[in-house]
């Protein structure tokens, strides 16, 4: 064969095959997305979910999870806190199949690490005056992680770092009333 046809045929072997290769990493429809049937990107939580009412997580959905994905994790962050930050949920080993994490619950073998307020659980927001801001963020990761299940958001970042594939938030507020 003549190198002018061979190249044309790697060059079309080539054009045909990277899509198909890429597709393994790729999401299944846009990218990672986490919403709520309770409350918008950018707006307040509804009290049920904070001190001033039930003190449950609300329920949140998940889209477009890398196919590579072999866990996920989640954490509540208050963006407004005197210190910077401050975790409310730390949760990890989700499973990648995971679609909804249902209202007061915790997926099943997923597990829940040490928050700001030294618990296991989820915290819902109470800021002591003014309105914070909180955010969910979520990580799709290509690791299950090896943590205990008293490690922080800090061991949970340092282990994530170089295995995170996508990532993804939802913002929220809260204002106490009569604070």
């Amino acid at each position: 064969m003549n190198s002018v046809l061979v190249s044309a045929i790697v060059s079309l072997v080539l054009t045909l095959s990277i899509p198909f290769a890429l597709a393994g990493d790729a999401p299944e429809k846009g990218a990672l997305k986490l919403t709520s049937p309770v409350f918008e990107n950018n707006s307040p939580l509804p009290p049920r979910y904070t001190c001033d009412g039930e003190n449950i997580n609300p329920p949140l959905t998940i889209k477009n999870v890398p196919r590579k994905a072999k866990s996920l994790a989640l954490l509540l962050d208050d963006q407004d806190a005197p210190r910077g930050s401050y975790v409310h949920w730390i949760v990890w080993n989700i499973d990648p199949e995971t679609k909804d994490i249902k209202e007061d619950s915790v997926p099943a073998d997923a597990v829940e690490g040490t928050n700001d307020f030294k618990k296991r659980n989820y915290g819902g927001p109470c800021p002591p005056t003014r309105a914070h801001r909180y955010v969910f963020k979520l990580y799709a990761l290509d690791i299950r992680l090896n943590l205990e299940a008293s490690s922080t958001k800090a061991a949970l970042e340092k282990t994530m770092k170089g295995h995170i594939l996508a990532q993804t938030q939802l913002l929220t507020s809260y204002k106490r009333v009569g604070k």
